[in-house]
């Protein structure tokens, strides 16, 4: 806020008059969030900003900067600061399928295993890959099974409502539950193929193998022009997946989907064994998951690593990855205890410990830690407030050997894949680079946090975040509005 805002108590006319000019300054040509106000004073949302310039530490304006509102995925800005708090920027986490038993005449005796550190992401191509090592290893048969062995993290619930509800069925990718050892982020990842007219299309996974679990229904290939279009859901009963689909496609008009996983681990497993035996390597036994210790007679036969941090805190921020948040979140509570995390909101007390260290160094008053309960913020009962998310921002900054990797993942407007950031004044298109967060149940959910550049040179960090009303939602291009407008108006002054 301006310096020249004050309420001196009992004033002459002269000083009256001096106050009220004042106060038309701050609340006109350099108003606090006026955009911001509106949408609270008109539409009953909850805001909550800040602006602060990072150079000298002053609070250039502030609404409401101490309220903790859900704060949706501006929750991975947090996680994105503890991550590089906790490992190198170039750190990565390795896979490894190890054999049991010995090899004789291209026969394992014993079982297959698979070991994953907390590789977010592992994707169909490192199947193959690992799937190669374990043939040019002399592997040919496995005489034993094929399991996943997940005690990296223990045995996780579902905990959020979106991952839950999906256990029965999904129509989507982001609520894939979590596991030490998914494929393609816990997704089946299939390509559909219209090839030939009136007839069904083929169904594959991205993998280039046939899918391993059973295909419900199918999709008919049209001429162009006559398609209505297709549905593909995941469907688990009695903890059996399968893929459920129908509707149609124009010829030649290959579509590529993907669904969350029931139990990525198991899905993952069934994905490798079809992989293998693609390659000519035959598994005698099931795949399975295991979460006790890894055999003490376990060797290596291959191993992939993961991509490196810096590339992970990109994905997270750029595009929001849910899945990557909250592999990490485990995976750092994992690296702090040996005993196995089995719960995402445990692991997340390591974010709440960062936004503690990060507003003490700040200076921020207040001992009352926020609610977080996920690293993705998919928990709707995560509550941050602006002064959290500029304190961690700040935080961040000031740290010169991991601020590249972080500032990296933010999105310049001007450069968004998103029209809707896009749009606005050349200010904001060049010199913003933000994350931000939307959802839209149980309450409308936008904000946006991150770092403006000063016309002069220098550093401000800022947050806003609206929550609509109980009963009452705000369109996100209201709130977007109401944000640019406000940013604008701090860009001019700066």
């Amino acid at each position: 806020m301006s310096r020249f805002c004050f309420d001196s108590g009992k004033r002459s006319h002269l000083t009256r008059w001096v106050a009220a000019s004042a106060l038309w300054v701050c609340t006109g040509a350099f108003a606090d969030w006026s955009h911001l106000q509106a949408l609270h004073d008109q539409r009953g949302a909850d805001v909550t900003a800040i602006a602060v310039d990072l150079d000298s530490g002053k609070t250039l304006q502030a609404l409401n900067a101490d309220q903790r509102l859900t704060p949706a995925s501006l929750t991975k800005i947090v996680l994105a600061s503890a991550a590089l708090g906790t490992w190198d920027v170039d750190k990565t986490f390795s896979t490894r399928a190890m054999g049991t038993g010995p090899i004789e005449h291209g026969q394992l005796y014993g079982d297959l295993v698979v070991y994953s550190e907390g590789d977010a992401t592992f994707d169909h191509q490192s199947l193959w890959y690992l799937a190669a090592q374990i043939k040019q290893a002399g592997v040919r048969k496995i005489n034993g099974g094929l399991v996943v062995n997940a005690s990296a993290f223990g045995p996780l619930t579902c905990e959020t409502k979106d991952r839950c509800d999906a256990l029965a069925r999904s129509h989507t990718a982001y609520d894939a539950p979590l596991a030490a050892f998914g494929v393609d982020y816990g997704t089946w990842c299939v390509d559909v193929l219209p090839i030939k007219a009136n007839a069904p299309a083929q169904v594959r996974s991205c993998a280039a193998v046939d899918v391993p679990i059973p295909l419900d229904g199918s999709v008919e290939a049209r001429g162009k022009g006559r398609s209505k279009g297709m549905w593909l859901d995941r469907v688990t009963l009695g903890g059996n997946e399968s893929l459920a689909m129908g509707g149609d496609l124009p010829l030649g008009s290959e579509r590529r989907f993907y669904r969350s996983m029931s139990d990525p681990a198991l899905g993952a497993g069934l994905l490798l064994r079809q992989v293998l035996d693609e390659l000519g390597v035959q598994v005698d036994g099931a795949v399975s998951v295991s979460y006790d210790a890894m055999p003490a007679n376990a060797y290596t036969l291959g191993s992939t690593e993961s991509l490196p941090l810096r590339e992970q805190i990109g994905r997270l921020l750029r595009y929001s990855n849910n899945y990557i948040s909250d592999v990490l979140t485990v995976a750092m509570a994992a690296e702090r205890t040996p005993e196995p995390v089995t719960s995402l909101a445990n692991a997340a007390r390591t974010l709440v410990d960062l936004v503690m260290r990060a507003r003490a160094e700040v200076g921020y008053d207040g001992d009352t830690p926020p609610v977080l309960l996920s690293g993705s913020g998919l928990t709707p009962e995560n509550k941050l407030s602006a002064k959290d998310l500029v304190a961690v921002l700040h935080y961040q900054y000031h740290d010169s050997r991991k601020f590249p990797a972080f500032y990296a993942g933010l999105v310049v407007p001007g450069e968004a894949p998103h029209k809707f950031i896009r749009s606005g004044s050349e200010a904001w298109q060049d010199r913003v680079a933000l994350k931000t967060g939307t959802l839209s149940e149980p309450r409308s959910v936008f904000g946006t946090a991150g770092y403006l550049r000063k016309r002069e040179g220098g550093w401000i960090a800022f947050a806003a975040l609206a929550n609509g009303a109980p009963g009452k939602g705000v369109p996100m291009s209201s709130t977007l509005a109401a944000i640019r407008d406000d940013i604008d108006t701090l860009l001019e002054r700066y």
